[in-house]
């Protein structure tokens, strides 16, 4: 392991102490914010010192938000260059071949694969980046040396548009570092073909978190009529009608989303079972139950109506009511596949907040299947709340 000699940072008395358990986190109100820290640009790597001063470990270091410090190694001094980034990235891409067999997956999952603040997924030869720290920010030109070091890109693309991003005092930017992006990605998963907007799809323009969950939801849809809400590029719809639905209805805001959606269904002739609808959610439910629609395998997977703590109130009504209008929709002895992925709210109060939304439709149920994310979405042992999807799948009475 090559060394290097980094700017020293002092923790204050005793906060060393979640450091020795591994966790990858350092509060600002940790951090001894002398006049030499205040002075380190935000981003850089710095090495920890304990309140005596002896060397701890290796970190991106910013003092605007509230995580300051983000463990990179437990060790002092430690050269993070391209080298670095190299082996780490090589070691992620080990574990998905070993979980996957095709090249499309999430490749490197933050914390959760020790390279704190960084999204990478891979769309065979087409890598998406998201730098979501100052520290990963500043160190994509070695991260982008260390992915043509291990493969043949043809684009890698930066996606620094994430919510979490103005917490680290960074600005929006989208662009194509390396190579061309010209048409939609195209994207397998489970056999069937997908397609993918990296450059203006939301996040990095498909959602591998929900690939065992779509897998799981289209073996309930066989011969059954299934509504897909928030569909995006048509995810959950097209599993489904590939495995025998009746009927798939996509519904979703985005009329871009939508055309790779109808472009997917298409490419798996699957077009006279998939059909897709632009509408507000909420509005299509409303008028759905009006009209006395019923669906057998209802799917709702909304963004994140947490996106802090202090929308966690609003955020878990939103989620009753979202439970309540598609339980109404339901038929009896059909399925409800309802999810998360804000990670701000907890999986006991998630559950609450579905349950109470079925109680109010007149409806109950039993859960048949609590799940997460995908497992190329590894969760950090001591980082729970790196576990930020949470699902849902309950059978209605």
């Amino acid at each position: 392991m090559i060394t290097a000699k980094h700017p020293r940072l002092r923790l204050k008395p005793g906060a060393h102490k979640r450091l020795a358990t591994g966790h990858p986190w350092i509060y600002s109100n940790e951090v001894a914010m002398d006049a030499g820290a205040k002075a380190l640009p935000p981003g850089g790597v710095v090495t920890i010192e304990d309140a005596g001063g002896n060397p701890l470990a290796t970190a991106h270091f910013n003092p605007k938000p509230l995580i300051s410090l983000r463990i990179l190694e437990a060790k002092p001094d430690v050269a993070i260059d391209a080298a670095w980034f190299t082996q780490r990235l090589l070691q992620a891409q080990a574990l998905r071949q070993r979980l996957i067999p095709d090249p499309f997956y999430r490749w490197v999952h933050a914390e959760g694969d020790h390279l704190p603040g960084l999204i990478v997924d891979r769309c065979r030869d087409v890598v998406v980046v998201q730098p979501n720290t100052a520290g990963m920010d500043r160190a994509m030109p070695e991260i982008t040396v260390a992915i043509q070091s291990l493969m043949s890109p043809k684009a890698i693309i930066l996606r620094g548009d994430s919510s979490y991003r103005a917490l680290e005092g960074l600005g929006d930017v989208t662009n194509v570092m390396v190579g061309e992006v010209t048409s939609p990605v195209k994207i397998t998963e489970n056999g069937r073909i997908f397609f993918a907007d990296p450059l203006g799809g939301q996040k990095t323009g498909w959602f591998f978190d929900q690939r065992d969950n779509r897998a799981f939801v289209a073996g309930l849809a066989n011969d059954h009529k299934v509504l897909d809400l928030y569909t995006h590029t048509g995810g959950f719809a097209i599993a489904c009608a590939a495995n025998g639905a009746k009927s798939a209805l996509g519904i979703d805001g985005s009329a871009l989303a939508l055309e790779l959606a109808t472009k997917a269904a298409a490419a798996n002739n699957l077009s006279s079972i998939c059909k897709f609808e632009r509408a507000d959610v909420f509005d299509f439910l409303d008028a759905a139950s009006n009209r006395k629609d019923k669906f057998d395998v209802v799917v709702a997977d909304p963004p994140a109506f947490v996106k802090s703590r202090k929308d966690l109130k609003p955020g878990l009504q939103g989620y009753r009511k979202l439970a309540r209008l598609c339980a109404g929709i339901t038929t009896k002895g059909g399925v409800l596949f309802i999810a998360s992925c804000s990670h701000n709210a907890p999986l006991a109060e998630f559950t609450e907040a579905v349950a109470r939304g079925i109680t109010d439709a007149g409806r109950s149920g039993r859960i048949l299947k609590t799940s997460g994310a995908s497992a190329d979405h590894p969760v950090h042992l001591q980082l729970p709340e790196s576990a930020y999807l949470k699902a849902l799948t309950i059978a209605l009475d």
